[in-house]
């Protein structure tokens, strides 16, 4: 199909283009002889008058030679008409002594020139002559057919028609392998992106050589989606599983503990009581990660509405530390806050900002040890707003600073437990801090403590 569409594009404007040309051609060819004749009708219009042949019949043998000749020569037909269109004289002599009024005759009998070609593609040039007073006495007229042009022509136009023959199959012959060059990646490229549209994102497309052109960078870039569509393919695997897990453990908890319950004779009202309770912290677990799940889904799918309200970040910060300030107490870390500008004004959704910010701040102190510090700093410039939250906690290693917004993932596996929280808490900052068309950037060592940065525009567009 490409093969043709270049034949199609390459040779079709050709053909018209040609058509055109020989159609010009032979309108050129036709005028220049029309513009012959008309010169020999002048040239034997002159001779007829100079030499009296209308009048003289002594010079009748010569004026018989003079038409014969000059219609020899010129290879036309030559009539001499007389001023009442009647035929003095034919080069045929076929039509001597009958009236010859066409057009052309009374039009050079009113003293005009004319040379025109006719519907059946004869060409008329027919002159008046004059006698010695000006006077309108006869008309020359001069028929040639334009075979001799249509075959000028017509041969010019075979051996084009011959040169575009072989142009054509040059081009079609190049053209194949030129599509056979370009096509074969392509079709390896659909190839992959088929498979890949069935579920198989393993598959990778072979480049050969290092060649920067539009189909190695095609190339490139579909083994680029590969990679990214086979990572959230494991990401969606890592996902339901990890929700898996995180709903059976409480899950496993409840039975075990409604089974002891059960399975016991005469257990004090105390023991009814620890249990209820451990199983209501259990429900507390569980309803905790499916209103996180719950939050990512609608933030994923933007159902949640963002209503974006000028605040004074200071003063958020103030009431986030007042708010984590009793958890950090309860550890004996030290939580300050810094502010680079005296009133920094953003355009931020209130409710989910506040909730971004302090899911950071927790996780800095549930994850620093006793007699640590987290510090939350903020400053701007005059576009965007910096809020960075740094503590001197466990740090998180190199190899893990790209799975931190992973939903699930803990840095802190060994204490998943005793720090508590659904594992979603990063992915919802994440989630909302991209809705505020900001970024979250980290950087951590390990035993020393992580810093998160974030940036948010100061002013939202519509």
């Amino acid at each position: 199909m490409l093969l043709l569409t270049y034949i199609l594009v390459g040779v079709v404007p050709l053909v018209l283009f040609t058509n055109t040309i020989f159609r010009t051609m032979n309108e050129y060819f036709v005028e220049e002889r029309k513009k012959e004749l008309l010169n020999q009708a002048n040239i034997l219009s002159g001779k007829i008058s100079a030499s009296h042949y209308l009048y003289d019949t002594k010079k009748r043998n010569e004026f018989d030679e003079e038409i014969r000749i000059t219609s020899n020569q010129g290879n036309f037909r030559v009539l001499v008409i007389d001023a009442s269109g009647i035929v003095v004289n034919d080069s045929s002599r076929q039509d001597i002594g009958k009236t010859y009024l066409v057009q052309e005759v009374i039009e050079a009998l009113d003293n005009k020139d004319v040379s025109r070609q006719q519907e059946d593609g004869v060409i008329y040039a027919t002159v008046s002559i004059l006698d010695e007073y000006s006077n309108k006495i006869g008309v020359v007229l001069i028929s040639a057919l334009s075979d001799d042009v249509s075959a000028t022509v017509g041969e010019i136009r075979n051996q084009s028609n011959l040169l575009l023959a072989v142009i054509t199959i040059v081009v079609a012959i190049l053209m194949y392998f030129a599509t056979k060059i370009f096509i074969e990646p392509i079709k390896k490229v659909l190839s992959v992106i088929i498979k890949m549209s069935e579920g198989h994102f393993d598959q990778r497309i072979e480049i050969k050589g290092i060649r920067h052109n539009e189909i190695a960078d095609l190339a490139f870039a579909c083994n680029n989606m590969a990679e990214k569509l086979e990572q959230v393919d494991t990401s969606r695997q890592n996902f339901v599983s990890n929700v898996s897990h995180e709903l059976k453990t409480p899950l496993s908890s409840i039975k075990v503990l409604s089974e002891s319950i059960l399975l016991q004779e005469n257990v004090p009202q105390e023991m009814y009581v620890e249990f209820l309770g451990d199983i209501i912290s259990e429900v507390d677990r569980m309803t905790e990660i499916i209103n996180d799940l719950l939050t990512l889904v609608k933030l994923d799918q933007k159902e949640v509405p963002i209503l974006f309200t000028e605040t004074e970040l200071n003063k958020l910060v103030i009431d986030i530390v007042k708010r984590m300030k009793p958890l950090a107490n309860e550890k004996k870390i030290v939580l300050h806050y810094t502010f680079l500008k005296e009133a920094i004004l953003a355009d931020i959704d209130k409710t989910k900002f506040v909730l971004a910010i302090s899911n950071l701040v927790e996780n800095a102190i549930k994850y620093t040890a006793e007699g640590g510090s987290v510090t939350i700093t903020i400053d701007s410039d005059h576009q965007n707003a910096f809020l960075s939250v740094a503590d001197t906690g466990i740090g998180i290693a190199e190899d893990e600073i790209n799975k931190i917004f992973e939903r699930f993932y803990r840095v802190d596996k060994t204490r998943n437990r005793e720090t508590g929280g659904t594992g979603l808490g990063l992915s919802i900052t994440h989630s909302t801090i991209l809705m505020h068309n900001g970024s979250i950037k980290v950087t951590s060592k390990e035993q020393e403590g992580t810093t998160f940065l974030v940036r948010i525009p100061l002013r939202q567009t519509a």
